[in-house]
């Protein structure tokens, strides 16, 4: 029987393992119908079929990111995006010429900045005024746990010196106790009252951005960490039930409903509303809401990620703070009992080695109360993991959510971080190996826009350890390393697991969803540290090419 597409001349990475040669792939009507060997294939082409000689290229299925934000991604693109600034000065420039080019807007508002490229992580507002003293602005840090704000903005929010902290946040301050410009965690939420709030036909905009952005990088579907009608995720379910209602949402999305910290366990009935609401839709297949986002704690890097031993000052003694959990362990064990007995998957912000250990006792009560389920429940980050708690992923069937990109020496983490940690922490960080020694399941995400969205150059620093061009050993060791075939499983049939969608994604196999990508040169031909000089030529859904670097493919 004639195919619609087939796929010759390259290597397949069939979803897990190392790829096979020979293998050519028919697509008819959206699906894989053949996987034969090439010598096969002369049966499989008709007048119409379309023929793809990848020409040593690999076949692989399409990269699925199981923690990403790409409604916030997109926005910040059309807004003051600071990304692309290498120092303080060149962000200060950013925002001085956004300003500029967009005099009547009454606030600017974007986000980007590192927080390495200032004293202590903590620019001051003095910058800011310096080139925007008539207009508020509000923009956030690349991470997206901390807020910079000039002094219009603080004003205008009614902050001074007699402003306390928030319980789940943080003010920097001058020696007077006025804010010094740098809000971290819910200290951002102390803007909430006055700063614009993102329009529905913004988000819409930002979303299409984002996904044209994200499907170049060879990203078929994700699961989008920030979902709600409210708090952070405002506008975010808005852009998705439009995209689904007018067609322009190509991927498919697990959309993780936002757990508002401070909103107690009354919110999950809502929640489990909304998921039924989106299945009897008839439209959940592109767009579903399952799942449930818990953060457990903050970030390393301005010391609210919740760790098991506190941190240390300046001149290596200890403090007083072990960071913040944001949710009692007795409240969130309850809430992640009800939500898997609910059928409810739980996907946890979980950073420090206190927050990993919470939310692992979390999912144990909640297998304990209810039973093995198909929750599938995740825990992202885990930058930092007790060398006991490794092993526990695999006890209580949770997956290790990597953000491999974060794997490697770098300014902020070799700056901000690791001197504040007690001695030996360099070898807790992001433990992949140890992970897979215990039987984790993977699956893997960006976090963007914390940090690049591209695949391919996040599986470069699962293998290496290292970013490429930055002079270091690999972080933690050579032992935390990941072999190539489990990094590219992570970013395919594992976050395909994750989001419920390894019976039609994730693999290349008959039957499924023709998602795929065509990466050159071939990733497996390649000595690992040349891992990141591979790209994605083309991006295929559902049969159809949506990405194309050149014409020569298609």
């Amino acid at each position: 029987m004639a195919v619609d597409v087939l796929f010759t001349g390259g290597e397949v990475f069939a979803g897990s393992g190392l790829p096979i040669t020979g293998l050519a792939v028919g697509v008819t009507d959206g699906r894989i119908t053949a996987v034969v060997p090439e010598a096969e294939s002369a049966a499989l082409v008709g007048p119409e079929t379309k023929r793809i000689d990848l020409a040593g290229a690999l076949l692989a299925p399409g990269f699925q990111d199981a923690h990403i934000h790409p409604v916030g991604g997109g926005v910040e693109m059309l807004q003051c995006d600071l990304t692309s600034g290498e120092s303080a000065d060149e962000a200060v420039a950013i925002v001085a010429a956004y300003a500029a080019a967009n005099p009547d807007e009454e606030w600017i508002l974007g986000g980007g900045w590192s927080m390495d490229h200032y004293s202590g992580g903590a620019p001051t507002r003095a910058l800011l005024d310096a080139v925007v003293p008539d207009r508020p602005v509000l923009v956030s840090s690349r991470d997206h746990h901390s807020a910079w704000a000039n002094t219009a903005a603080i004003r205008l929010a009614g902050l001074d010196a007699t402003t306390e902290d928030p319980a789940d946040g943080r003010i920097e301050r001058e020696a007077d106790g006025f804010p010094a410009g740098t809000f971290h965690e819910g200290a951002m939420e102390l803007f909430a009252e006055v700063r614009p709030q993102t329009s529905d036909a913004l988000a819409y905009r930002g979303l299409l951005r984002a996904q044209e952005e994200l499907i170049a990088l060879g990203i078929t579907g994700w699961q989008d960490a920030m979902v709600g009608d409210s708090g952070p995720g405002t506008g975010t379910l808005e852009a998705y039930e439009r995209a689904v209602a007018e067609g322009t949402l190509l991927v498919h999305v697990v959309g993780a409903q936002w757990f508002e910290r401070d909103g107690g366990l009354d919110q999950i009935d809502a929640m489990l509303r909304r998921r039924d609401e989106r299945l009897a839709s008839g439209t959940a297949d592109r767009f579903q809401l399952g799942t449930t986002k818990i953060m457990v704690d903050g970030v390393a890097e301005n010391f609210t990620a919740s760790m098991i031993e506190p941190y240390r000052d300046a001149e290596g003694h200890d403090t007083c703070n072990h960071g913040i959990s944001f949710i009692e362990p007795d409240i969130l064990r309850e809430a992640v009992t009800r939500l898997d007995a609910a059928g409810m998957q739980v996907h946890f912000h979980a950073l420090g080695d206190k927050a990993v250990r919470d939310a692992l006792d979390a999912v144990g009560a909640a297998r304990a109360a209810n039973g093995l389920s198909d929750g599938r429940h995740h825990l992202a980050h885990l930058q930092v993991v007790a060398e006991a708690d490794a092993a526990r992923f695999a006890e209580v069937d949770a997956v290790a959510n990597l953000q491999a990109l974060w794997a490697t020496h770098e300014d902020q983490i070799d700056t901000l971080t690791l001197p504040f940690m007690q001695e030996g922490a360099v070898l807790r960080q992001y433990p992949f190996g140890d992970l897979v020694r215990g039987g984790a399941r993977l699956a893997a995400g960006s976090d963007w826009p914390v940090s690049s969205a591209d695949p391919l150059l996040a599986i470069h620093v699962a293998v290496n350890r290292v970013v490429p061009d930055y002079e270091a050993g690999p972080l933690g060791g050579e032992h935390q390393r990941l072999d190539l075939a489990t990094a590219f499983a992570a970013y395919t049939s594992g976050t395909a697991y994750v989001n419920h969608r390894d019976h039609d994604t994730g693999y290349v196999r008959e039957g499924y969803l023709a998602n795929l990508v065509v990466i050159e040169p071939n990733p497996f031909a390649l000595a690992d540290e040349d891992l990141h000089t591979a790209q994605v030529e083309s991006t295929w859904i559902a049969g159809s090419p949506v990405f194309t670097r050149t014409a020569s493919l298609i």
